[in-house]
Parts: C-alpha cells; structure tokens; sequence
C-alpha cells in the first residue's frame, strides 16, 4: 500500500473480529517500522508492552473507564515513556515535551503501519494513569501514555470529516 492510501484509510477502529489474531511476525513489523519515527538525540525515551492476556485487557478496559473494545481486540499496545531518561538528557524540555512527541511519532508510525496491513487500532488516551501503572507493574520512571488496541476491523468503523489545510493554516 502506497504512503498516501495507508494515511487515508487509517481511522479510528473500536470493533474487532475477536476470533482473529495476529501473528507475532506483523506485530513486530508494526513495532520495528515504529522504531523508524523521529527522537530527540535518538533517544527514544519509551517502552511498549504487547498484551494478549484476556485478564491483563480486561483490568486496562477498566483503567480506560469501560472502553470495552480494549477486550475484543486480540493485541492490545500500551506505550510508555520514561520522563527520567528524557530529563537526564535535556532537562524539563526533555520530560515535559520531548518524551512525549517522541512516543506520539512512534505511535503514529505505528498507525500507519497497521492500516497499510489491512488491520484497524485505536489510540486510548482517556485511562486512569495509576490504575495503568498498577496492573503493569511500572515503577515511578515509566509513565503510560497511550492505550492501543489492535485487530481486524469487525464491520465498518465511520470515517469522519478533518480540517483542510485552509482551516489551519496561517501564512505569513
């Protein structure tokens, strides 16, 4: 699939065919093409955990206030960043804000790669951020930022209108 298809086809998914998982040799193409996504000082200050346990997705749908797709789809991805390591480096900048874009370009790596493979994914923002760090067992370095459930899409998911470059845009 050519860059351009993939970017308009990505959308939102929340309904998965449940039966139907994916293999691990996708999931870590999905992740190494991720790992291709722009970082401050290349320091790619985050971690990723890949879950497939029923109980683990169910406690994380209950972290994501009820979010229920998170439980139908066969893998889910929670991204974390670490803000120590991003601080070391580059101080408040690093933890407040490089961190951050630099997990937000790997996730949308991610996204991309996954409509390009036919499958459909969701990025969570909206969980409880201790509840999250509780069921992964993270110490207080690694800071969830994104819930991702991935699968095969189950029906149609709607696509909705975006801005236009007239809508944002300011020249000067």
């Amino acid at each position: 699939m050519e860059l351009r298809d993939a970017i308009i086809k990505r959308k939102s998914v929340r309904r998965f065919v449940s039966h139907k998982d994916i293999d691990d040799f996708t999931i870590k193409s999905i992740i190494d093409l991720g790992l291709k996504a722009p970082s401050a000082g290349n320091l790619q200050p985050f971690s990723l955990f890949v879950i497939r346990n029923p109980k683990t997705k169910r406690k994380l749908e209950d972290a994501a206030f009820g979010q229920k797709y998170i439980t139908t789809a066969p893998v889910v991805f929670v991204v974390c960043v670490d803000k120590i390591k991003a601080e070391q480096r580059y101080g408040d900048r690093g933890r407040d804000l490089y961190c951050i874009q630099d997990s937000a370009a790997f996730i949308q790596n991610m996204l991309l790669v996954i409509s390009a493979k036919n499958l459909g994914a969701c990025w969570i923002g909206a969980f409880d951020v201790n509840q999250c760090m509780q069921i992964l067992t993270l110490n207080e370095t690694s800071y969830p930022v994104a819930i991702i459930p991935v699968g095969y899409e189950s029906g149609r998911a709607p696509t909705v209108k975006k801005k236009t470059v007239k809508d944002i845009v300011i020249w000067d």
